[in-house]
């Protein structure tokens, strides 16, 4: 299991989420929230793997006992600012990449996620479709 630091990356005014499904993905492949701390803060330095258009990016992190390169792709919705959306997620050996038509639905709901005001994510967080990543809560 790997450790992360909980100082967050040095993340100030910066909100992460993940999706229903991504988190369940996540469970499934045991990533943590830690890696996504780091991935955002890799990101934001403007390591991003790939940039797909329309506020969507393909980011690899971490497996525990995989490192980057055996690890796993995910898709983010962001602006490369102060909001990160874990949208999708899937291993590396499972597949290379998204095709054109996932590609268009992600873009789809990384514009609507990303257009959300304060009022929109709080019912969206109550409702469950999203989770927010805290800082406090690496290891989960």
């Amino acid at each position: 299991m790997e450790i992360y630091c909980t100082q967050c990356y040095s993340l100030p005014h910066r909100r992460i989420f993940k999706t229903r499904s991504f988190v369940r993905w996540m469970r499934k492949v045991g990533l943590v929230d830690g890696a996504l701390l780091k991935a955002v803060s890799e990101m934001a330095q403007g390591l991003v793997d790939a940039e797909l258009g329309g506020c969507v990016v393909k980011k690899r992190v971490a497996l525990s006992g995989h490192g980057k390169r055996g690890g796993a792709r995910t898709i983010v919705a962001t602006t490369l600012t102060d909001r990160w959306f874990f949208l999708y997620g899937f291993n590396k050996n499972e597949r290379n990449s998204i095709d054109p038509a996932e590609l268009k639905m992600l873009q789809e709901i990384a514009k609507e996620l990303l257009s959300f005001d304060d009022r929109q994510l709080a019912i969206a967080l109550a409702n469950g479709e999203i989770q927010e990543v805290s800082c406090d809560n690496t290891q989960a």
